[in-house]
């Protein structure tokens, strides 16, 4: 034999052991796949299917009560809710309506001196002889009474006699035609009180109104007496 047809012989082999090699790797392959799908097929198949009908009713009538006794959780656990919410709600108004009954204590309390003070003067004035000291004992109960009210609460007294009317803060009850570049209070009968800044009364005055005899200042003058 050629050393030509002895090499064409070989590689004919060579080519014949590749197929057979992967005609029989293919055919492991298709064996492994259909005893996959055989296992998965046995694996799919309901758990049911190998109860008893009593046996499947007794499951279905555990699950029955597990699902009362969960719901019968739930139930309670709504109620035992419901139940502090309503305790919080009532107690909440409770704390409200004490808040407001006692907002004023602190300035009751501040209050109580003044009207110990009162008290002693009422008392020493039933026995004195000088109404002067009567006179002078209430102007001094006043005097302390009003700077605990603007030190401590803000409370402050407006309204005097020649101060600028102004009607977001005084209340006109009367007015009178003067000599006046512009409306000014003439008589003050009841202050005017102020809360950190603001009107929570009105000061009750008499207006003297411009009677056209006295000129207004100019702008430039204005500006001038402010500065």
């Amino acid at each position: 034999m050629s050393k030509e047809k002895h090499h064409e012989k070989h590689k004919l082999d060579e080519q014949n052991n590749e197929e057979l090699a992967s005609g029989g790797t293919d055919s492991v392959q298709d064996a492994a796949a259909q005893e996959n799908a055989e296992q998965a097929k046995e694996n799919i198949q309901p758990e049911d299917s190998e109860l008893s009908p009593e046996e499947k009713i007794s499951e279905l009538e555990k699950q029955i009560e597990e699902l009362k006794k969960s719901n019968a959780d739930l139930k309670d656990q709504v109620l035992r809710r419901a139940a502090d919410f309503d305790n919080y709600r009532k107690r909440a108004i409770l704390e409200k309506q004490e808040a407001f009954d006692f907002a004023n204590t602190n300035l009751l309390k501040d209050l109580l001196e003044s009207l110990d003070n009162f008290d002693r003067t009422v008392e020493a004035a039933a026995s004195a002889t000088d109404p002067k000291s009567i006179a002078d004992g209430v102007k001094m109960i006043n005097k302390s009474l009003i700077s605990m009210l603007e030190n401590k609460y803000s409370l402050v007294a407006y309204g005097a006699a020649g101060d600028a009317f102004d009607p977001d803060i005084h209340e006109a009850i009367g007015s009178s035609q003067d000599p006046v570049a512009s409306p000014v209070l003439k008589v003050v009968y009841l202050k005017g009180y102020k809360l950190k800044n603001r009107v929570i009364r009105h000061a009750k005055v008499m207006v003297s109104m411009p009677d056209g005899t006295v000129a207004q200042p100019s702008e430039e003058k204005k500006e001038t007496e402010e500065k």
